[in-house]
Order: structure tokens, then sequence, then C-alpha cells
């Protein structure tokens, strides 16, 4: 059994063959898995996402333990097995961390690929984690920035040296720079809405990506709202799993109908632009089968 470490998977998985992996999954019919599983354990919980194509299976286990930042040590964690779909044989162990921060924004990046102005040029990322810096990369791939503006409490400074160092026109700001951002970032670990949905610009186009259970959210109704589109996975995942959508549906300020699901806007025209433009994501198996699945055949 093979093992690709996060620097073989992010060598031979480039931003552009990461995006085009999940573009392919979508457009092939297989862009579905069961239900992620969470499994309470002393330190926190496991995720279980497993994932079917043709030729291969996989199944990432994910670790996640909200006491870790405190003892230096990462809050997720995750293994990905990769195995032949006839025999199960296991072909490969591959860092399922790197694979996250990989295939997270690469799924952001088909939606954004779509949905921001063509001339986007100013890009807004709050948080400073490695979602925040694949997003940069992801997005910087679909889009040409020439403002990359951090936003983070206390942890932007070391981001934006890491993104300047990378060739990224990036520095830190505020929240004050919302208004003139064309497409926005948010990857926190915040359970309350992180953005004032009335400064979003009607032409800006904002993912969010940092809440995966109910009752969490990054977005206010406001913004979902004035949406002129919201994307999701799936309509049964997000009604799961998103709370930015299950908590403006409750709130009245989103309808179950007006969700658009990824692979819809894939095949489809873009929507028109009436408003902000959202993609709430919360990560399915299927992202993480296509993107590990690229980094074998690309070893082929």
């Amino acid at each position: 059994m093979e093992v690709v470490d996060a620097a073989a998977l992010f060598a031979r998985v480039p931003w552009v063959d990461a995006i085009d992996a999940v573009e392919a999954a979508l457009l092939s019919g297989v862009a579905s898995a069961p239900p992620r599983t969470a499994v309470p354990v002393t330190g926190g919980e496991l995720l279980l996402m497993p994932a079917e194509a043709a030729d291969v299976v996989g199944v990432k286990v994910t670790s996640v333990a909200p006491g870790n930042p405190a003892v230096g040590a990462p809050r997720v964690q995750a293994a990905y097995v990769l195995m032949d779909a006839a025999t199960l044989t296991p072909r490969a162990l591959v860092d399922g961390t790197a694979l996250t921060t990989l295939r997270t924004p690469a799924v952001s990046a088909v939606a954004v690929r779509r949905l921001a102005l063509p001339a986007a040029r100013r890009l807004l990322v709050v948080g400073a984690g490695p979602q925040a810096w694949g997003h940069v990369h992801a997005l910087s791939a679909v889009r040409t920035f020439e403002d990359v503006v951090v936003v983070s409490r206390s942890t932007a400074a070391a981001l934006v040296g890491r993104l300047v160092a990378e060739g990224v026109p990036a520095r830190a700001g505020s929240l004050r720079d919302l208004p003139g951002a064309d497409v926005v970032a948010c990857a926190t670990t915040a359970v309350a809405p992180v953005l004032d949905g009335s400064l979003v610009a009607d032409h800006a186009c904002v993912v969010a990506v940092g809440s995966h259970s109910p009752d969490a959210r990054e977005l206010d109704d406001g913004l979902l709202a004035r949406a002129s589109v919201v994307v999701v996975e799936s309509r049964d995942v997000a009604l799961r799993e998103a709370g930015d959508v299950v908590m403006a549906i409750a709130g009245g300020a989103l309808a179950v109908e007006d969700l658009v699901e990824l692979e819809d806007l894939v095949r489809c025209p873009a929507p028109d632009r009436r408003g902000p433009s959202v993609v709430k994501t919360v990560g399915a198996g299927w992202q993480d089968l296509a993107v590990a699945r690229r980094a074998l055949s690309a070893r082929a």
C-alpha cells in the first residue's frame, strides 16, 4: 500500500487539477456518498466519510479534538484509505488532513468559477487557518486577485506572511474591507455569524465552509435573504448539516426550494445576479475520493 504524504499530495494534484477532479465527478454523476457518520469519543468526535466510484472506493476518518489547540496540536486531523473497488484491497494511505485542505477549497472554486464576476479582483478571507490558506490559492486559480485581505482576530499576520512569501498580494485587514470585496471566503470555527450581510456588495460571491453542524453558522439571515442564489452540495446534506442554511430556513429568510445543488450549477447556465451569490458547503466523501483518485492516477 502506497503512502501519500502531504508534500506528495500537493505535488501530484495542483489546485487546478483538484478543481477539475471535483468538477469531473459532478459531471460524471458520481457526486454522491453515504451520509457522514459522527462517532463521539472521549477527546471529541470521529467523522467517517466513505464514497465509491467505478474503480475505487475510499473512506476518510477525521478526528475533531476541540482541546487540541491548547496543547499545540491541530483541532482537525484525518487519514484516508483508498481501495480497489472490486477486491477492496487498500491501494493508498493518503494524508487526510492535507486532502481536506485541498478538496474543500477546490469545491468552493468550482462554484466561484461560475458565480464570481469575471473581473473579480478583491478577495476577503475570514479566518487564518489551513482552509483560509487553501481558499486563497484555489480561488486564485479561477480568478486573478490584485488584493487579498485576511481578517482574523489573532493570526492574520502569520498567514499574510506565508502568502506574501508565496507570491500572493496579501495584507491584513478588517471587516471594514467587506463592502469592497468581490469574493468572500469564510473559513472559521465560529458558531455565530462573522459577517454583517448588509455590507456585502450586490455583485459579490460569498463562500462559507467553516461549519458542518445544524446549530453553527458563519452567515446571517440578512445575507441569505438577499442572495440571488444559494448553492449547496445537496439539499439533503444541507438540511442535515449546514447551520447557515438550516437556521435561515427556520427564520424565514430562505426556502428549501431556493437551494441550488452544486451539480445543477455546473450543468446549467449561471443564474442571474440580482444580489450576492452564496456557496455553503460542509464536505462530502465523494469530494475526497475524487481528489485522492486523481493523486493515484498522477503517480501512474
